[in-house]
């Protein structure tokens, strides 16, 4: 048996802490995840344009295999500037891969693109990004907003409000899954009737307001934003279980988790897009025997967490001035 962790959050992945910050006025914001310890992480980029720093180390073959913390920030180009502000945090901290006796605290990045959402950007030469980070390391803890927070502040989906969303599951024999989503993607998480989320078969406990089945027939409608949004757009991603991993094994969940965008949002991987996906392995508990079937059955969930984040993030997202909210255009349908 199955079911959400207590509070239904990438947090309930024991050993997890996720921190947040937002810049109101400029309708932006950072997300950090942080482990208590460092855990192992990869990553599966499969966006055309991603904006990212320090993914490379992440790759199987590459020396480390340990990070610190990831961070997802809003901002395009200027967002990268935030994992700079969590380095400064954690070396004060005495966090890092230790080098002589230096530390070099490892955080990969990723951004996504929240430029054109109307708040204001006219930050000259010290763009918020930096102190950002700083404030979202700071404020870390197991509980943590959703909707329309962090670097999901100023996100779209669509032609609603974007967000930051999370979801977990507890299986019967222990294992933790769980995932966080920064959804800003140009395509939509709901159907055509405006009220029913293309994930709705896989919620839970009425996460996303409670779904019955839809009206069948409902086919994908490429309903896009203006022209000026296309290539604007980016779903970030972050799946943690406390299954220890090798390096190869995190990134095949990465892929898989994949799929939970394209069972969330319709269409998905498009052109323009920049998603991506990273996978944290806390290592608390071994890896079942045989390893690939506990491997595709650690993915399989973690696909699962990600489809029903997108739904979270949509569904909890609030009105902050440039689109409308899911809550205030439709309502999901009751059981």
């Amino acid at each position: 048996m199955s079911r959400p962790g207590p509070r239904n959050l990438i947090t309930d992945v024991a050993g997890l802490k996720v921190g947040q910050a937002a810049d109101v006025a400029a309708r932006t914001g950072v997300t950090v995840i942080v482990p208590d310890r460092p855990a192992l992480a990869a990553v599966d980029v499969r966006g055309g344009a991603p904006g990212t720093r320090e993914t490379e180390v992440l790759a199987p073959e590459n020396l480390v295999d340990r990070v610190d913390a990831i961070c997802l920030a809003g901002g395009s180009v200027y967002g990268l500037e935030a994992a700079s502000g969590v380095v400064a945090e954690l070396a004060q901290a005495g966090r890092g891969l230790p080098v002589g006796a230096i530390r070099v605290p490892i955080v990969p990045a990723a951004i996504l693109f929240d430029l054109g959402n109307g708040g204001t950007k006219d930050w000259g030469r010290e763009p918020p990004y930096r102190r950002l980070g700083r404030a979202a390391f700071r404020a870390a803890g197991p509980e943590f907003r959703l909707g329309s927070a962090g670097a999901g502040f100023g996100a779209s989906a669509g032609r609603l409000q974007g967000g930051i969303g999370s979801a977990s599951t507890v299986t019967g024999d222990g294992i933790e899954v769980g995932a966080l989503v920064a959804a800003n993607p140009v395509g939509s998480a709901v159907m055509p009737d405006g009220r029913t989320f293309w994930a709705w078969a896989l919620e839970h406990d009425d996460e996303a307001g409670g779904h019955s089945a839809p009206e069948p027939g409902q086919a994908v409608e490429l309903d896009l934003p203006a022209e000026a949004r296309l290539g604007a757009n980016t779903t970030l991603g972050l799946v943690a279980t406390n299954v220890a991993l090798t390096k190869a094994q995190a990134r095949r969940v990465a892929t898989m988790a994949h799929d939970g965008i394209a069972r969330a949002i319709r269409p998905a991987h498009t052109p323009f897009d920049g998603d991506i996906i990273f996978t944290l392995s806390t290592g608390h508990r071994p890896l079942a025997e045989p390893a690939p079937l506990a491997l595709c059955r650690i993915g399989a969930i973690a696909a699962d967490c990600v489809a029903r984040a997108v739904m979270r993030a949509v569904f909890e997202a609030e009105d902050v001035g440039h689109l409308p909210a899911y809550r205030d255009r439709g309502r999901a349908p009751g059981r």
